[in-house]
Parts: structure tokens; C-alpha cells; sequence
């Protein structure tokens, strides 16, 4: 039987987000994956806006045996028939997407489900026992996702993160994060911050994923 993270272990601290554009398709995924855990990396999401299906559970397959090696969990963005075909660890959805609690009716208790907020409303949403963690985004314009709405700043970030007295959830900074501000975001009170281009257009994963979680950790 396949294992996966159990939620009550999940650490988001550093949440990498792949792009096959900038990674070069599946293998370059697989790649950037496998130097960007062993630089630190704590969760992967395949997220490939865009693509075909059988393209996405193909990619799906490539990553789950990497992932699960090394007690990493894989996150499928939206397709929550995907991540049921390859028993991966979970589900991340935006608000557009099919609602969080559906999503976690179809996944049962066991699997992880994550949520994209950009406001106090949307985290207000949310019903209790639903999301393990919170997409809150974006801290600054990001070319990777440009629909993410206006970017909420260090302050806006903080003055949100207010919202966990009310509805306690691990929140994950999103946004054009990277080595030169994610100490700023850090300091707000984040429990994580996800990355996309600042691991997945390095020519070194592996250092760059070194470089942030020692942001993180220190």
C-alpha cells in the first residue's frame, strides 16, 4: 500500500510550486524536485495551468515515487480526480475551483487539503475541519499566476494574518516570494512560504531551496 503524509505531519514551511514551463516539462520537474527536497523543499505542488489531462497524470505519476521516497508530500492543484488516480497526498484548489469542501468530502479524512485566500472573507469561508492549510496571496504582483488579484504587501499580509485568532489554519505566503524578501515575509508571522520561480528557474534548485530554508530557520 502506498503511503502518504499523514495531514497532522504536514510541514509547509517551504512549499515549492512547480511550473513545467520553467522547469522543462516532466523531466525537468522531476529534476528540480528531487535537488529542491534535498535542499529543504517540505511540500511539492504540481500545479501546470493549461494542460491536458493524460499530460497531468502523466506528471503526477513521475513525481509520486520521488515524493513518497522521501516522505515529501505531493499537492495536485485542482484535479482532484488526478491526485485520487496516483493516491497523492492532497489537493490544492483556488477560489474558482471546485469548493474546499467538496473537495474534501471526495478526498476522505486522510488527505490534505489546501486553500487559496486573498482576503479575510474568503479565509472566513472556510468551514472548520475542511483545510489542513491556506494559500494567502499574493504578497506581490506574480507573473506565474497573473490572476491572483492586487498584491497585499508585507502589511496586508500581517494585518490578514490576524484572521488565525478567528480561524486557526497554517498559513503559506504565496506571491513572488524569494531569497531577497522572504525574511520580510517570514517575520509577518507565516507558518510557510510557497515559490515558484525562485527554485524552478534556478539553474542550482538545490541551492536555492538550501538558501530559503535557511531563511526560514533562522
Amino acid at each position: 500500500m502506498n503511503r502518504t503524509v499523514p495531514r497532522a505531519a504536514l510541514d509547509v514551511s517551504l512549499y515549492l510550486v512547480l511550473d513545467p514551463d520553467m522547469c522543462g516539462g516532466v523531466a525537468g520537474m522531476v529534476r528540480v524536485t528531487e535537488a529542491a527536497i534535498a535542499g529543504g523543499v517540505t511540500v511539492v505542488q504540481l500545479r501546470a495551468i493549461g494542460w491536458r489531462k493524460r499530460a497531468f497524470w502523466d506528471a503526477a505519476c513521475a513525481l509520486k515515487p520521488l515524493c513518497q521516497s522521501r516522505q515529501v508530500p505531493l499537492i495536485i492543484n485542482d484535479h482532484v480526480d488526478v491526485a485520487l488516480a496516483v493516491d497523492a497526498d492532497g489537493v490544492h484548489v483556488g477560489q474558482q475551483d471546485l469548493p474546499a469542501k467538496e473537495v474534501r468530502r471526495l478526498l476522505g479524512e486522510t488527505k490534505i487539503v489546501g486553500v487559496s485566500v486573498s482576503n479575510a472573507q474568503q479565509w472566513r469561508d472556510i468551514e472548520p475541519g475542511v483545510a489542513d492549510y491556506i494559500g494567502l496571496g499574493p504578497v506581490e504582483l506574480t507573473a506565474t499566476k497573473p490572476e491572483a488579484g492586487p498584491a497585499l504587501g508585507i502589511d496586508g499580509l500581517r494585518a490578514l494574518l490576524a484572521m488565525k485568532k478567528e480561524i486557526p489554519l497554517s498559513v503559506v505566503a504565496i506571491g513572488s516570494i524569494n531569497a531577497h524578501n522572504a525574511r520580510a515575509v517570514m517575520e509577518t508571522g507565516v507558518d510557510g512560504i510557497a515559490v515558484v520561480s525562485a527554485i524552478c528557474a534556478s539553474e542550482a534548485p538545490e541551492e536555492a531551496a538550501r538558501a530559503l530554508s535557511e531563511v526560514i530557520g533562522s
